[in-house]
């Protein structure tokens, strides 16, 4: 009796029960990544606080997620995908994720505290949970990057020549919800009046660390999905992978072709200052706004929870926008103006709470408008069987900046008499961005066979 032989892809209830299990795990990791983000101004003061940091300790500890991924390894990403393929380098990953995530955990507990651990680190530094923490974020850092990588890789392998534009929108909408409830959530189970004692400080972090150990059940569950895949497609264990052909992989030659290109360099000097005017912005921006405006921890919560759902509304929009009518390095300036004034809102307002909401609100619409534009120019600028390298290199670094400033944010916040004067540094920034966009449009307008400023031509 004959049937119709159908691959579990061509299931589409399965494919969308696989993105579920690649998406949470990306809810997670951004909702670990963000527990002390709303409630960053508790170390402004050491002595309140059981786990004694300080403003500059949290910078350094903030650091360390970017630390092992400007030293190789968002760059042998690529190389451990063609080789081990998604599930074998997606496991190892989110692995390091969570295992990351457990040890942050342990740091900044009354556990390891009162160990015998602590006694010995004490001896080597002067504050062993900041030490053991700060490895911790690395590991996190590290594994939540290329994790996100492979889950980009593995909707594309399930869902080529489908919904492969609305999967990947959908799971990123999904991760930055997770940034959006820890900002939400994180206030509200934690006690920052008066002295803080370990339990406050170590609860979001329990949180996040249960959110995680699902997220590996489901990458687990995703894993034997994509087995099952591969083998109704008749593919051998070593061909099962998402390998590349060779001309496509990654070569140490190829590095030297991109950073070369002029546009590239503008394109990645845009990503770096623009994300770091908005993420490290966000792991400051309660203990900034609060004094700025006037207003409590779950005002200012709510008010920089409007960033990650302000992208969650208009990137989609912004992305249609760009795909049809163009104009992307004019988008760009539009974008860094709006993060520019932004934080001009922030440090020079009347410090009434309707700015800190106007001003949020605008960093939102400029956070979704600059990736809709820039993301979709890189295709153009570089040659296709060179884009793993190209890619790899731009959140190589921008993973520079995210190491860099929120050490020297950390800096401005410990010895500054106000915390707003860490605004100045953003705006700054914000500078550099605005100029950059305007660099890149000018050597758009003379170079037009690139057509930046056409249609584009992928996914914001």
């Amino acid at each position: 009796m004959s049937r119709l032989l159908k691959t579990l892809k061509d299931t589409g209830a399965i494919r969308w029960v696989a993105l579920l299990c690649l998406a949470l795990p990306m809810f997670a990791s951004y909702f670990f990544d963000d527990i002390f983000s709303t409630i960053s101004q508790e170390f402004e003061d050491p002595s309140m606080v059981a786990l004694g940091w300080s403003m500059e300790d949290y910078g350094y500890y903030r650091s360390a997620y970017s630390l092992l991924c400007i030293f190789g390894g968002l760059i042998i990403c690529g190389m451990l995908l063609d080789r081990w393929g998604v599930r074998l380098t997606g496991s190892v990953f989110v692995a390091l994720m969570v295992g990351g995530a457990a040890l942050i955990a342990y740091a900044i507990s009354e556990s390891f505290a009162d160990s015998r651990l602590c006694g010995w680190l004490s001896g080597v530094f002067a504050k062993p949970s900041l030490s053991l923490a700060y490895a911790g974020c690395a590991m996190f850092g590290l594994g939540s990057e290329i994790a996100g990588v492979t889950v980009n890789r593995a909707i594309a392998k399930w869902f080529k020549g489908r919904e492969i534009a609305l999967a990947m929108g959908l799971q990123l909408a999904l991760a930055r919800l997770g940034t959006a409830v820890a900002l939400i959530v994180v206030p509200r189970i934690v006690n920052t009046e008066g002295y803080i004692p370990f339990a406050e400080t170590s609860r979001p972090a329990a949180v996040g660390l249960g959110l995680l150990l699902m997220a590996l059940v489901l990458w687990a569950l995703f894993v034997a999905m994509d087995l099952r895949f591969d083998r109704c497609r008749g593919l051998s264990a070593a061909e099962a992978g998402m390998r590349t052909a060779p001309e496509d992989r990654f070569r140490f030659r190829d590095v030297i072709k991109v950073i070369t290109n002029r546009h590239f360099l503008l394109v990645s000097l845009l990503c770096v200052f623009f994300y770091c005017c908005v993420v490290s912005f966000r792991k400051f921006a309660t203990a900034i706004l609060m004094p700025r405006f006037g207003i409590d921890s779950d005002v200012a919560s709510v008010m920089v929870a409007m960033i990650p759902f302000f992208t969650l509304v208009f990137a989609p929009l912004f992305g249609a926008v760009v795909d049809r009518v163009g104009r992307g390095t004019k988008i760009m300036i539009i974008g860094s103006a709006m993060i520019l004034f932004s934080h001009l809102t922030v440090a020079f307002a009347p410090g009434v709470p309707a700015f800190g909401f106007i001003a949020i609100g605008v960093l939102g619409l400029g956070y979704s408008l600059v990736p809709a534009a820039m993301w979709p120019s890189i295709p153009k600028i570089i040659a296709e069987n060179k884009l793993g390298t190209a890619f790899s290199l731009v959140y190589w670094v921008q993973n520079i900046g995210l190491f860099t400033v929120p050490i020297v944010v950390g800096h401005i916040m410990d010895r500054a008499s106000s915390p707003v004067v860490a605004e100045y540094f953003f705006i700054g920034l914000a500078v550099c961005a605005v100029i950059v966009a305007v660099l890149l449009s000018r050597s758009s307008d003379r170079h037009p066979e690139l057509d930046l400023d056409g249609k584009a031509g992928g996914r914001a």
